[in-house]
């Protein structure tokens, strides 16, 4: 977290929990049928875990649910503040999965066809996040649309860039190599990625730590576009002290999204997709 961003860190936390626990999202208008919110979290943000729960309850437009996948060894574990939040909006679900990508291909185990959308643990999001992720899907009902997006970047040559170079997507846009980064909030419609998304042999070994690289690659192969929303802004706000254990130290200043994406594009030929159909905005 930038020293910067304490303050509005402090008053969001401080607002989200004086609210009483009916109090959130009571106004709100449903979301489309079927319309639910997934995220995953570890054992050190636990404490403060329901922060963003209490953010995501707290939408103009409310999820039929919000779905939390931990790891079963935590069960036993669980803040007494966050286990308050469980209710018909709210479930807390198990799996073996100890990595990020089950924040999405748990959810798509139990119903593949329902729109589901991903998020992070360790951030507040605004009051309108959601309502500005569907106002999108409305516009581009086909499109996987996000918050917060790079564009995986080739040189002339057609040699990968380093991740340094993957730069940030323009609002309302989407190319071939648009890349969903998943902090932002990203909506997934129905069969927007193939069944080999939920394949753990192969994202195990080929992006073990890049979830955002995986859904990417079965994107590509099932020819499904990623579009940048028009309103992308304001950003998520960090919940303090939440962000010690991360995979932005691996994936980002280590290049561990370039070493990986390698490894998929190797697999499965991704470059051809990207390259082949980049020549500037395009809609499924």
């Amino acid at each position: 977290m930038k020293l910067k961003e304490l303050p509005l860190s402090l008053k969001t936390a401080w607002r989200l929990r004086r609210t009483p626990i009916e109090k959130l999202g009571v106004d709100a208008a449903p979301a489309p049928s079927g319309l639910v919110i997934s995220l995953t979290s570890i054992e050190s943000r636990l404490a403060r875990l329901d922060l963003t729960i209490r953010s995501l309850l707290a939408q103009d437009m409310a999820a039929t649910k919000v779905m939390l996948w931990l790891h079963h060894s935590l069960k036993a574990k669980l803040p007494a503040k966050l286990l308050a939040l469980v209710g018909q909006r709210f479930e807390i679900h198990y799996s073996n999965e100890t990595c990020s990508h089950r924040k999405l291909v748990e959810t798509l185990r139990l119903n593949f066809e329902q729109t589901v959308v991903t998020c992070d643990d360790d951030v507040m999001y605004p009051t309108d996040w959601l309502r500005r992720l569907v106002d999108a899907h409305i516009a581009f009902p086909n499109c996987i649309v996000a918050h917060e997006c790079r564009e995986i970047n080739y040189d002339e040559q057609g040699k990968l860039q380093p991740y340094s170079q993957w730069n940030s997507a323009a609002p309302n846009s989407s190319k071939a190599n648009t890349l969903a980064i998943g902090y932002g909030g990203v909506l997934y419609p129905p069969k927007a990625l193939p069944v080999q998304v939920l394949d753990k042999a192969e994202y195990d070994r080929l992006a073990p730590r890049a979830d955002d690289l995986w859904f990417k690659a079965m994107s590509l192969l099932n020819g499904t576009q990623v579009r940048r929303t028009e309103n992308c802004r304001p950003k998520p706000v960090p919940v303090i002290a939440s962000q010690g254990v991360s995979l932005k130290k691996h994936n980002v200043r280590e290049d561990g999204n370039f070493i990986q994406w390698q490894a998929l594009d190797k697999h499965f030929n991704l470059k051809a997709k990207i390259v082949g159909g980049n020549n500037g905005d395009r809609v499924k």
